[in-house]
């Protein structure tokens, strides 16, 4: 069958797809990956075929008002302590109507959806799978009449908020109903391109979940387990370094939990008397800022560098986040952003490392935090218990025929 992935042109949302997309690929389907210019040599370094399709994205042209608006509700969303605040309607109305007016139109931009619909259309795909920001694949799919499946490549909090919210919306009587931010905007795009609004334009016929069972929000959402195979990293090489048989202390570039980049030469300073490698990348600094024991790295492929590690200190990236799962590496976390913070929050939870709050968290806190990790044995031993339980997950195979399944059934 023809299958065409569809993200807007942000590198890491993109690199989520690549496994599942290399599992079709593998099992004899036609896949073609369509996104802004942006990202075209990206997907063609994945080995994918690229479609380039509209325009770049205006995301970051976001008005400085309305972008405080938005980290109002994508930031500290600690579900222990906020619990009933972030399920109340008001969190969610406000979060609702912020993507809606300033992050998803900015994402999919006329020029974008006009030119998938356009490629759908002629192309005729089976299958459209698309990145929870990526409505464009949505409308798309139902322009050219294919199957269509949200592709969650981290946490699913937009399928998790999005079902809460319409369920206290459905409780609301009837005359006293709000409006749905998400779906008045969606039905403006899917008339510009003579598609009816249904309810799968923002949730997908189904969505393919991609993170191991016990870390799924229960959204109530139709759900396929997808493929937990080792994340795609880019391309890369292996330097020879990382074979010398040290241990090591990862320090990640996404990693901004100290606040103050000041702090990070004396987090590394604080690590220096231990026995182990500490590998920075992207950090900024020079070498004569550094002890004899730190790395400093533009880039090393995430899955290459756990093998060597015994913890990881980062901010929640979902790319880091799940290398150190395959790996069995103990994880330091210190996160605020949208489901960094409850990645972090899961893996400790778990017993697999510790999470930190950024607004409680100095040098010499986090220095604390990676030697006791390091000193104690059990979140190692908790660290491979995680990976035995994502080893039990479908295997790419698996979800290829489920997925093939799935959309004959949604076609017929």
């Amino acid at each position: 069958m023809k299958v065409l992935f569809t993200s807007f042109a942000h590198r890491t949302h993109f690199q989520g797809l690549v496994p599942l997309a290399w599992a079709l690929t593998l099992a004899g389907h036609q896949v073609r990956v369509a996104s802004q210019p942006d990202l075209v040599d990206d997907i063609v370094s994945a080995g994918l075929v690229a479609v380039p399709v509209g325009v770049d994205h205006r995301l970051f042209e976001i008005d400085p008002a309305e972008a405080t608006e938005v980290h109002r509700y994508s930031t500290g969303l600690d579900f222990a302590r906020r619990h009933d605040e972030l399920h109340s309607w008001d969190f969610l109305l406000g979060l609702e109507t912020g993507n809606a007016r300033s992050v998803f139109p900015r994402v999919n931009n006329p020029e974008f959806v006009a030119g998938l619909v356009d490629h759908a259309r002629r192309w005729q795909p089976d299958l459209v799978l698309w990145e929870p920001f990526t409505f464009a694949g949505a409308v798309a799919a139902r322009a050219s009449g294919a199957a269509h499946a949200r592709v969650a490549w981290g946490t699913d909090l937009t399928g998790y908020f999005r079902s809460h919210f319409l369920a206290l919306r459905a409780d609301q009587e009837e005359n006293r109903r709000r409006p749905d931010p998400l779906a008045d905007w969606l039905r403006d795009v899917a008339s510009e391109h003579g598609v009816e609004a249904t309810p799968d334009l923002a949730l997908g016929q189904w969505t393919v979940e991609q993170i191991p069972a016990r870390f799924r929000l229960p959204s109530g959402l139709d759900i396929t387990p997808g493929t937990t195979s080792a994340p795609y990293n880019g391309p890369s090489r292996t330097p020879s370094w990382l074979d010398d048989g040290r241990r090591r202390i990862a320090v990640t570039g996404g990693f901004s939990g100290l606040g103050d980049g000041a702090d990070l030469p004396e987090l590394l300073a604080r690590l220096a008397d231990l026995d182990h490698e500490v590998v920075v990348t992207r950090s900024g600094l020079a070498p004569d800022q550094v002890q004899s024991n730190v790395r400093l790295v533009d880039f090393v492929p995430m899955n290459a560098l756990m093998e060597s590690c015994d913890v990881v200190v980062h901010h929640g990236g979902a790319g880091t986040w799940a290398s150190a799962l395959h790996q069995a590496v103990p994880q330091v976390a210190v996160a605020h952003e949208w489901d960094c913070l409850l990645r972090g929050q899961q893996v400790a939870d778990a017993g697999a490392g510790l999470s930190l709050d950024p607004q409680q968290t100095d040098a010499a806190t986090l220095a604390d935090a990676v030697r006791s990790v390091l000193d104690q044995p059990t979140y190692r031993a908790q660290a491979r218990a995680l990976r035995e339980e994502l080893r039990a997950e479908p295997t790419p195979t698996a979800v290829a025929q489920e997925i093939e399944r799935r959309t004959v059934a949604a076609r017929t």
